[in-house]
């Protein structure tokens, strides 16, 4: 995004299917993470908007655990 004076900024927050994309999970796990008070919650934009803060996502991102799991070959479901 680019504003008046040409400066850059990336966006600030991130609507429920961009952060889904974002983590590589649907957005049914997203709101059940939510809901279970494992992810952060989204931020009050306007009376009828919501969206996550990019920064918490990162954040909550760089907070889980590394893995000992591989992912799967391609084209094949966990």
């Amino acid at each position: 995004m680019t504003g008046k004076a040409g400066v850059t900024m990336r966006p600030l927050f991130l609507a429920l299917p961009d952060v889904a994309h974002a983590l590589s999970v649907s957005q049914s796990v997203v709101k059940k993470l939510v809901r279970e008070n494992d992810f952060p919650k989204p931020r009050l934009l306007s009376p009828r908007r919501v969206g996550w803060l990019v920064t918490e996502i990162e954040e909550w991102a760089l907070s889980r655990p590394q893995s000992n799991l591989l992912p799967p070959p391609s084209g094949e479901s966990p």
